[in-house]
């Protein structure tokens, strides 16, 4: 069976309306293993100080079974990844950002080459869902959707998707109404990707 990494870096857990959209999605998905990835509970670090020069030794030396690559290498290897996260200060939680930094590994998530960069992930789809306490649809303080859908040239995936639901703080708008809507988009999207 093929495998769907979810990475979760939904930080409000049980209530959060990001975790609900993406388990509509997740729910509705057919043929895909889930393989639940809670970023809050793995103990990841920023690559600083003598992380970060460990980190350059095993690459330099060209250790890419080392298990300070397990998360690059199980990126590497999903079938399909789902990313969900709120949108926190016009982007994602730093937390997201640190899993990132950590699986974003030459060799083993991507390579350089004269060309340029070409990516190594066999992954054909990178979702993605938010909730966005205002409106940022097509704004350009939305910052999330940019640097991810950068992911496609970068790790090698064949397409970036992202689902949000917006208005989810507006006093008087109608957030059920719109993290529905996302939901439906949600199943839609799991109905196509499902094998």
């Amino acid at each position: 069976m093929k495998k769907c990494l979810f990475i979760d870096c939904c930080i409000r857990r049980e209530e959060s309306r990001t975790l609900q959209l993406a388990r509509e999605f997740l729910d509705n998905l057919k043929g895909y293993e889930i393989e639940h990835l809670l970023l809050e509970e793995e103990g990841l670090k920023p690559l600083v100080g003598d992380f970060f020069f460990e980190r350059q030794e095993l690459l330099e030396n060209g250790e890419l079974d080392h298990p300070r690559f397990d998360y690059a290498h199980e990126f590497a290897d999903a079938d399909m990844v789902v990313m969900a996260a709120p949108f926190w200060d016009l982007n994602f939680p730093a937390l997201l950002k640190i899993y990132i930094e950590n699986i974003s590994v030459d060799g083993i998530t991507f390579t350089s080459t004269a060309e340029g960069l070409k990516g190594l992930c066999k992954a054909e789809n990178l979702v993605y869902f938010t909730t966005r306490g205002g409106i940022y649809k097509d704004d350009p303080l939305e910052t999330a959707d940019h640097y991810l859908s950068s992911f496609v040239p970068f790790f090698g995936f064949g397409k970036y998707t992202s689902i949000a639901a917006d208005g989810m703080d507006i006093v008087g708008y109608d957030s059920e109404g719109s993290l529905n809507e996302a939901k439906e988009k949600a199943r839609k999207l799991a109905e196509e990707l499902s094998i």
